[in-house]
């Protein structure tokens, strides 16, 4: 119980986020208190970090470094910057792209600004954008990595840090260790040690229209194009894509489910955004089975 008082302590001091600081400091009260479940949530979020796998990090909004946070953020772009120098690529064009989630613009730009300091050319997407699409930007612009701050299907409290290589696939083993190891070396400073610079571009449209025009020419010119189809975008980040997209390609656009179609990081219909769950895409097959739809 002391060490992790102590770790929280030291935490605060570090901290640049205005709300992890408040949740910090009425946590550690709490638990100072004697309070049980304070007690017990204080010593899950300074059990350790979290795991970077070949997954990236994922994991619950909060403060410490079993939580997703600013500080774990910042500190994971550090240790990505430099593997990625370790290898090479130092210098190159990074991409960084983001979800609806809960503070997934604050990581983004984050990240950007650790890889700018760290003599990279970062490039943020400055709308949230589906993952597939920073993953065929990195190929689009010549990038040597990106990076997408999303959670997938994970529950509305939790956050994640997907990286790429620069061939636009994910990590995998030896590199996640390797990264991991990086990320250890960078969380031994003091957050303020970090560099960041603003230095870094934006942008988004141009993207979108690269993405929807490779994406069209996927389809044959001969293929069957009458089909009534329903869509979801179960609170993500999908629908306003997935619409051009079908429009480009000459199909009529979706049947939307309208409750489920707009990004919100609350994610009210659904427990779990995965439509693998049992009753998560059971809005979407009522829908379809109203309109006759041949396709969901």
């Amino acid at each position: 119980m002391q060490a992790s008082l102590a770790a929280a302590r030291a935490w605060l001091k570090d901290d640049p986020d205005e709300q992890t600081r408040a949740q910090l400091t009425k946590l550690l009260a709490d638990a100072e208190s004697g309070a049980t479940e304070a007690i017990a949530e204080l010593q899950n979020a300074f059990a350790g970090p979290l795991q970077f796998g070949t997954a990236g990090l994922r994991g619950p909004l909060g403060p410490g470094p079993a939580r997703m946070n600013r500080v774990v953020v910042t500190r994971a772009a550090a240790g990505f910057a430099a593997w990625l120098t370790q290898q090479g690529a130092a210098g190159g064009k990074v991409i960084i792209g983001y979800d609806a989630r809960y503070n997934s613009d604050v990581f983004a730009r984050d990240t950007a600004e650790v890889f700018a300091a760290a003599g990279f050319q970062p490039l943020l997407i400055v709308e949230p954008t589906p993952t597939p699409v920073i993953a065929f930007g990195i190929g689009h612009y010549g990038c040597v990595a990106g990076i997408v701050v999303t959670a997938s299907h994970n529950p509305p409290l939790d956050n994640g840090y997907k990286v790429y290589l620069g061939d636009g696939s994910q990590i995998a083993p030896p590199t996640d260790v390797e990264i991991a190891a990086e990320i250890a070396r960078a969380s031994e400073s003091r957050l303020s040690e970090i560099p960041r610079s603003t230095s870094y571009e934006t942008g988004y449209n141009e993207l979108i229209r690269a993405y929807i025009g490779r994406a069209k020419t996927l389809v044959a010119d001969d293929a069957p194009r009458e089909i009534k189809w329903v869509y979801s975008a179960m609170h993500g980040v999908g629908g306003k894509i997935v619409d051009q997209a079908a429009d480009a390609a000459g199909f009529p656009v979706g049947i939307p489910v309208a409750s489920q179609q707009q990004p919100d990081p609350a994610f009210p219909t659904v427990s779990f955004p995965n439509p693998e769950e049992p009753g998560a895409i059971d809005l979407a097959l009522a829908l379809a089975r109203q309109n006759d739809a041949d396709l969901v």
